[in-house]
């Protein structure tokens, strides 16, 4: 309000000098069209300078934007592949697998006694992977259709969280079949199979992991795995 003030009374006192001036040839029409002239440029001065304060009161209260990194996660060394037989008594099958895993026989299911002495895990301790094998005999109470309907029930209860689910049969010539069960997304086992004479021989695999599931960062371990895992049904056969 001030600087309007200020404006209009510099406005007046150049009229004043004007018309002290030009006294002689001024008219009530020369003076209107001095006031004029002189009001619109007060006018698109202070429009300006309005225009002016409104944009850096904007830029100025903006927040800063940030361009958020991309995710990055550890780099894994992954090992040589290399492989050896599995062929212990217990069980009556062999198989390869990796020379940077162990056996162990794991002798309890839920603090009880497991059901066969064919039951073991897979260690993989460099890469906190394990992959928990069992077996049963086909037989009157374990029938193939219980077993197999058990493995399909298995890897279904991973759909919750499971992009989808890749369901492959496995078909080879040495009297062995049966299914592999490829799980994408954040599921808990990423990686399953059964195989079987379907007569007398039922045995699966699954694929876990000690650590959060989290499909990004595990992704080239778990497709380092997979292919272990491919390894170890390639090179299944049954004890004679």
């Amino acid at each position: 309000m001030k600087q309007d003030f200020v404006r209009v009374k510099s406005l007046l006192r150049s009229l004043f000098i004007y018309i002290k001036l030009e006294v002689s040839y001024a008219t009530p029409l020369s003076i209107m069209r001095f006031m004029k002239k002189n009001f619109k440029n007060m006018l698109i001065k202070k429009f300006l300078f309005c225009t002016f304060v409104i944009s850096f009161s904007i830029i100025a209260c903006e927040e800063p934007s940030y361009t958020p990194k991309p995710r990055g996660f550890p780099k894994v060394v992954l090992p040589e592949k290399s492989y050896q037989k599995f062929d212990e008594k217990y069980c009556q099958f062999t198989f390869e697998y990796p020379k940077y895993a162990k056996i162990e026989q794991d002798t309890l299911f839920f603090d009880e006694k497991a059901p066969s002495d064919c039951w073991f895990n897979i260690k993989v301790p460099g890469l906190n992977a394990e992959i928990h094998c069992s077996y049963y005999n086909i037989d009157k109470k374990n029938t193939f259709e219980k077993l197999k309907g058990d493995a399909f029930q298995l890897a279904g209860k991973h759909n919750v969280k499971a992009d989808y689910i890749d369901e492959l049969p496995i078909r080879k010539p040495n009297n062995v079949s049966g299914f592999v069960f490829n799980i994408e997304g954040p599921a808990a086992c990423p990686f399953q199979f059964y195989l079987t004479d379907s007569t007398r021989h039922f045995m699966r695999g699954a694929l876990y992991f000690d650590a959060k599931s989290r499909p990004d960062s595990l992704k080239p371990i778990i497709d380092f795995v997979k292919t272990d895992m491919m390894q170890m049904i390639n090179t299944f056969e049954w004890a004679q």
